[in-house]
């Protein structure tokens, strides 16, 4: 709490608009996903597209469907009604940190399949996990879990899509015999 407490004391208007902005791109996982459905399209991209569809859909169903609701634990602006939020206190619960798993899976996928691009994913991924944190939304360990499952959600889509490309490429192969 001491952390979370001295991110209180370190905040300013820069910083603010800047942990606003970032923690608001989950507004926007539905256009994303959108994006995941049409790269699948196209067959440069389709290893891509569905590691980052599997991955989104799988990290979902870990941390809303499954963790949240078992595990129910309080958020920090919960239990310190006193702290000024910058954003409006989140209804769900608190570990692991929805905002988290979700940007980290969709990076981690994006890392797996070409690095060059993942690396400022990754980057993007741990703005939004400290601004949980920098926002007194989440304890660190939320934030922790969330990567975590993140980064499980991916290598299960990006291992799925392998699974399914050579399922896939035999067919193929059968088919042309």
């Amino acid at each position: 709490l001491d952390f979370l407490h001295w991110l209180q004391w370190i905040h300013n208007p820069i910083l603010d608009k800047i942990m606003i902005t970032a923690t608001n791109l989950e507004d926007y996982v539905l256009i994303l996903l959108l994006i995941f459905i049409g790269l699948t399209v196209f067959p440069r991209s389709r290893k891509i597209g569905g590691t980052l569809l599997v991955a989104t859909i799988v990290c979902f169903l870990i941390v809303n469907v499954g963790m949240k609701p078992f595990i129910t634990r309080c958020r920090p602006c919960w239990l310190e009604p006193s702290v000024k939020l910058l954003v409006n206190a989140p209804h769900s619960f608190s570990f692991p940190s929805g905002h988290t798993n979700a940007f980290f899976a969709m990076a981690t996928a994006v890392f797996l399949r070409n690095k060059k691009i993942g690396i400022p994913c990754l980057a993007t991924a741990s703005l939004i996990a400290f601004s949980r944190l920098y926002l007194f939304v989440h304890w660190p360990t939320d934030v922790l879990g969330g990567i975590v499952t993140g980064i499980v959600s991916a290598i299960i889509g990006y291992m799925a899509i392998e699974a399914l490309s050579k399922l896939f490429g035999r067919i193929k192969k059968r088919i042309k015999r």
